[in-house]
């Protein structure tokens, strides 16, 4: 499996884009190049995404983030930077060799779903194996597979205006699916949905992803769908990425005041897990001691694992005489989750998130009887 890698990518619209890049370069923002004309809609885009990761993208309208994901596949050049993928270097290709990457390696879901409507819900989903090449007896049998694991087993020779929304975007994952590509770029593609079938469309992607394993580009406007999907979230502001890292990073560390304003509407209930708001237990000053390690090991209460959500671990919390133990796999004790630690990240819901909040140490300590 291949990772994608972005070099420091900038895509300047207008005259003088390799000046305008040096000037971006140099601490010039977007405002300071609109007088001459040029638009800046990249600015210095650097990332990795490893094989198998859901990396989104996510931003206001007119932030760069279409653009940085046309550019992902070479539908744009960039003005100056790479993209790498597969060991080659995209920016470098001709258009001949780029076209086949595209064709072979690279598929993309878009937000309006490009339906042939003279074409059957098969056909459609055979469309991009059509393209290559491939036979048609082939092609057919590898569309209806995509288009079962999509959950449309029995529509296959269906036309799309007699499918709801939600049944024709799962016909353009199918697409996307059927060419066993290993990079698929997804821009808004649920957006145009009404929030129930977007919802299912999320479950569907994350459901696939557990079996297929594949590298997504996901962009959105969103930041709960961000939240929900992302391994990774990159957040841009006017060209630039302002943060990057996971959902529990940006909800407990955000980077800057832009970025804790746009959070403080999530439900961090939703997102953040018992590893993020965990105590570890251990030594004297790590929050809980060795004996209280020692009593949650032999406890028989009811414990969480590091991926409970903390709105399932506050159930867990309200049946618990005491600190939740957080316990691997293995059933080692990684740490505890203290009730009074809880109320507090609970009670963070009730204000806007600074640039300056950080999960706090804990002292709490399991009780004996644990």
């Amino acid at each position: 499996m291949s990772r994608l890698q972005a070099d420091h990518l900038y895509k300047v619209f207008g005259r003088r884009p390799d000046e305008s890049v040096r000037k971006l370069a140099d601490g010039a923002d977007r405002d300071d190049l609109r007088a001459d004309g040029t638009t800046a809609a990249v600015i210095d885009a650097s990332f990795i995404v490893e094989p198998g990761q859901i990396f989104v993208v996510m931003g206001l309208s007119g932030s760069g983030k279409s653009t940085l994901l046309r550019m992902l596949n070479g539908l744009l050049e960039p003005t100056a930077g790479r993209v790498l993928f597969d060991g080659k270097d995209l920016t470098a290709l001709s258009p001949r060799d780029l076209r086949a990457v595209r064709s072979t390696k690279i598929s993309m879901v878009f937000q309006h779903f490009a339906l042939f409507p003279h074409r059957s819900v098969l056909e459609n989903a055979a469309y991009g194996l059509e393209v290559q090449g491939v036979p048609r007896a082939e092609r057919l049998a590898r569309a209806g597979e995509a288009l079962e694991l999509c959950g449309l087993a029995g529509w296959e020779d269906s036309w799309p205006d007699e499918l709801s929304g939600g049944m024709q975007q799962r016909v353009g994952l199918a697409r996307a699916l059927a060419t066993d590509a290993d990079l698929l770029l997804m821009d808004e593609s649920f957006s145009a949905l009404d929030p129930l079938i977007r919802r299912d469309m999320q479950d569907q992607l994350l459901e696939l992803q557990k079996r297929l394993k594949k590298t997504i580009v996901f962009i959105t406007h969103d930041l709960n769908e961000a939240m929900r999907l992302g391994d990774r979230i990159a957040v841009m502001r006017d060209g630039r990425i302002v943060q990057l890292g996971t959902a529990e990073d940006i909800l407990i560390r955000p980077s800057n005041d832009y970025v804790a304003s746009f959070i403080q509407d999530v439900d961090r209930s939703r997102v953040l897990t018992a590893a993020a708001v965990m105590t570890e237990p251990g030594p004297a000053g790590t929050g809980v001691s060795g004996s209280g390690r020692a009593a949650a090991d032999a406890c028989g209460c009811e414990t969480v694992g590091p991926d409970t959500l903390v709105a399932d671990l506050c159930a867990v919390s309200a049946r618990v005489p005491h600190p939740v133990a957080v316990k691997d796999a293995d059933g080692t004790v990684l740490g505890v989750v203290p009730q009074s630690r809880l109320i507090g990240f609970i009670g963070d819901e009730q204000r806007p998130p600074t640039a300056c909040d950080a999960p706090g140490t804990g002292t709490e300590e399991v009780p004996a009887h644990a």
